[in-house]
């Protein structure tokens, strides 16, 4: 998709106002609405405040308002800061006065069932009548560190002054707005945007990072997410700010099983909500992280950088200390991360000469992708010293740091440099397997003329009818619907399968027959299966037996957060049992197919692994790919195959069993 043009005028509004209304502002400090008005004066607002409070003459020392209504001249940004039943009232007021972006701080709304859904889709279309935009409800407002705009209720503004940075933070969650302003005020680093997004019922995260893209104040976005809204915005934001030179690393909550709520499939169990988030913040260029740490110490190792191509997943580690050294191999390992060369300076300590020369053969190695200095002691006695090698090196390959003791004064010194340095070597790993996973945005592959497949999705689709979308997708088809009574010449052996609409599993139900030798036999398990079964199956269908060097499933599904994607993983119960899966945003090209194949552990022996004989890696490729454009088809939301049974180099592949859920209607396969 092409990058949109963002809206200036907003980014103002939001970013930059000059005249703030505080809508319900409090007379009593000890009051949470009254902490927006205090914080704007603390922390240097300069513009002009409008307190509304209808019972008082003037609030903390100002001139208070009976209503909006009441506010002289234009307005650029209103806290609303009533309680929620009052809310609706004061969205209508800012509509009516045109004001250009109002955030809601009570909850209330959404989260809360059915009513609170209705009330805040009301607040919203009250707020697009009169061309207000929303951030919130729920929302602990935005701060603008270099503006001198503190409007925010957040605590963390209980501090005398506020650091300012060049990154900028966009959080679902107020309160960990706080903590990360907290935390990176004890690194020594402040922000320059930080705005909380709270409900999201109109500004989403997504739209907000978009506009932080054209901010000259910003140089990476920080992203804490609990969830995915509007895709299309997030996928805007991110092809922006790659084609800016401006990352953004992204925290989101979700990766357990629990918190995914996995789908009961065999495809939901493979691709809950969580794995789809990954596949999407890969394919839009997003990097993720797995540790709250990282999400502040990663991005000095990616500005002025691009996403690596084809890294080798290895790093060089030069280290002063063998134990601290071993400590971030040792994690790395753990995220499948080689180490292809460590040395070990401990006896030559940190002297500047000696380390920045092996950093700079490790910054140059042509087998790594990163190089790491970890350093001992030094780090905390002698900053100076114990960073000079590190800040000296040079090289092709980025650099960075894992300190072993708590060692302010050198990480400072670090990020003087534009060096990333890490406290632990948990967050040190993680930050070194993001920048590995970064890659640029995907050009998005063409699904192509879907109009056949389309036209197949009338009435039931039972198996033979999954197989015929499949098939006019691109997927080879080999089975035939059959009576046993007058079967077509088939070539035996061959496998029976029943046709039900509501037998889910049909092999343990005993609707498979496999190695059938002759017609004879053919009758005989067709009419043992039509005794068994009676009325739950409406039909048959043959296919020749396959024997391959392996096989994979192969699911699809509309995910509720991102949208369409793929999964390929190893056939069978390993599928479920090892969650040996890759997953990609649908439809993909058959080179990314490639990449899924070998991210796919239990295909080994089919890739050849220890003299086995090869499968048709390049026929599966094509599978995955045609299988995937399924994408186009809005009706499906969920298709499988499994297996999919890979033959020997150069034969093909076999669709073995097909399921495809169309609309909210599943057929079984």
């Amino acid at each position: 998709m092409e990058p949109a043009v963002t809206n200036p005028a907003l980014a103002s509004a939001l970013f930059s106002p000059r005249r703030i209304a505080l809508i319900g502002a409090s007379t009593d400090t000890n009051r949470l609405t009254a902490r927006a008005q205090v914080y704007l004066r603390r922390h240097g607002f300069a513009g002009e405040l409008f307190p509304v409070n209808p019972r008082a003459e003037t609030v903390l020392g100002e001139p208070a308002y009976k209503s909006l209504n009441d506010v002289p001249g234009p307005i650029d940004f209103a806290y609303v800061l009533v309680g929620t039943r009052f809310v609706e009232a004061a969205i209508a007021d800012c509509a009516a006065r045109n004001v250009p972006v109002a955030c809601v701080l009570a909850d209330g709304f959404a989260e809360t069932g059915p009513e609170g859904v209705a009330l805040q889709r009301r607040i919203v279309d009250c707020a697009h009548a009169g061309g207000v935009r929303l951030l919130g409800p729920n929302s602990m407002g935005m701060i603008n560190v270099p503006g001198a705009i503190a409007c925010s209720v957040n605590a963390a503004l209980e501090a005398e002054s506020l650091l300012p940075g060049r990154w900028s933070l966009v959080s679902h969650s107020g309160s960990v707005m706080g903590t990360l302003v907290s935390r990176a005020a004890a690194r020594g680093f402040g922000f320059a945007k930080i705005v909380g997004t709270g409900n999201e019922a109109d500004l989403t995260a997504g739209e907000i990072a978009a506009l932080l893209v054209d901010d000259p104040e910003t140089d990476a976005i920080l992203l804490f997410l609990e969830t995915i809204r509007r895709p299309d915005l997030f996928e805007e934001a991110a092809r922006r700010a790659h084609a800016a030179g401006k990352p953004i690393v992204a925290y989101k909550l979700g990766r357990s099983e629990a918190a995914a709520k996995l789908a009961t499939t065999h495809t939901g169990a493979l691709a809950g909500s969580d794995a789809a988030s990954e596949a999407f913040f890969r394919a839009i260029g997003i990097v993720r992280v797995d540790m709250l740490e990282t999400l502040l110490e990663l991005p000095p190792l990616l500005l002025g950088r691009t996403p690596p191509v084809a890294p080798k997943r290895a790093v060089h580690v030069v280290t002063t200390t063998g134990g601290g050294g071993a400590m971030v191999v040792d994690r790395l390992g753990m995220l499948n991360i080689a180490t292809a060369h460590m040395l070990d300076t401990t006896l030559a300590g940190a002297q500047k000469e000696t380390v920045a020369n092996a950093l700079s053969d490790a910054r140059n190695a042509e087998d790594a992708d990163v190089a790491i200095a970890v350093i001992g002691s030094s780090a905390q006695f002698r900053p100076q010293d114990a960073v000079a090698g590190v800040v000296a090196a040079t090289g092709k390959n980025p650099i960075c740091a894992f300190l072993v003791p708590q060692a302010d004064a050198s990480l400072e010194l670090l990020a003087a440099q534009g060096i990333a340095g890490f406290r632990t070597p948990e967050a040190c790993a993680d930050a070194v397997r993001a920048y590995m996973d970064w890659r640029a945005p995907r050009p998005v592959p063409d699904a192509g003329d879907v109009s056949r497949a389309a036209a197949l999705l009338d009435g039931a689709i039972d198996e033979p009818g999954a197989r015929a979308v499949f098939a006019a997708l691109g997927l080879s088809n080999n089975a035939v619907v059959i009576d046993p009574e007058a079967p077509p010449p088939l070539a035996y052996p061959v496998a029976l399968k029943a046709i039900s609409a509501v037998i889910a599993h049909k092999t343990e139900a005993g609707g498979v027959k496999l190695n059938i030798q002759d017609d004879a036999a053919l009758r005989a398990a067709a009419a043992e299966m039509q005794g068994r079964l009676g009325g739950q199956i409406t039909g048959f269908i043959v296919q020749p037996m396959a024997k391959g060097v392996g096989e994979a499933i192969l699911g699809y599904r509309r995910d509720p957060l991102v949208g369409p994607i793929v999964a390929l993983g190893a056939g069978g119960v390993l599928a479920e049992v090892y969650r040996d899966v890759v997953l990609r945003l649908a439809p993909v090209s058959e080179a990314e197919a490639l990449e899924m194949i070998e991210g796919v552990k239990g295909l080994a022996p089919a890739r050849g692994y220890r003299g086995m004989p090869k499968g048709d890696l390049a026929a599966l490729a094509r599978a995955v790919a045609a299988f995937s454009r399924l994408a186009a088809l809005a009706e499906v939301t969920e298709a499988e195959i499994n297996p999919v049974i890979v033959l020997p180099e150069g034969q093909g592949v076999v669709m073995a069993d097909a399921l495809l859920v169309r609309g909210g209607a599943r057929d079984a396969h």
